[in-house]
């Protein structure tokens, strides 16, 4: 079964879309692979959109994100905290991750705010006022102009 699919007739009559075919064409495996944290995407109006990670275990001050050009990674790294006691069974995962997120052109990260061992990240999508569309006039002529070309010109003023 062929898993692949040859992009290249569209490659030919695209312009500007190589990076959205590179991804359509390595697919997000570097992303998939232990699946922690879970989180979820959520589609709040036309242009917001919020992600929701399930980080319990963590604190704040140990979870980093930075947002890159179409990419937002959002990092943890686990204090060592000294704990009374022996584990008999650790369910609640503490390990190091990393979960990247590849974002449309003109999406911004905004707040993030961290409530109940989950951590919310608002997007936005914020297009320039230069690439918006706009109208522009169409300017005419009176037709007394139009009709007036040089001969006309020289014949009257001669």
């Amino acid at each position: 079964m062929r898993t692949n699919f040859d992009f290249a007739p569209y490659r030919r009559s695209t312009v500007g879309f190589d990076r959205l075919f590179d991804l359509l064409e390595t697919g997000s495996r570097a992303d998939a692979s232990d699946g922690f944290p879970p989180f979820d995407l959520l589609r709040e109006g036309e242009d917001s959109y919020r992600i929701t990670l399930a980080v319990a275990g963590f604190r704040p001050e140990e979870i980093d994100i930075v947002a890159q050009q179409n990419l937002l990674t959002v990092t943890g790294k686990p204090s060592q905290s000294e704990t009374k006691g022996e584990y008999l069974h650790r369910g609640i995962a503490t390990h190091a991750f990393e979960r990247r997120f590849q974002l449309a052109d003109f999406i911004e990260a905004g707040n993030a705010t961290f409530e109940h061992g989950l951590l919310t990240i608002d997007l936005k999508r914020v297009v320039p006022e230069a690439m918006k569309p706009r109208r522009i006039e169409i300017s005419a002529k009176a037709a007394n102009d139009q009709l007036e070309g040089p001969k006309a010109k020289a014949s009257a003023t001669g």
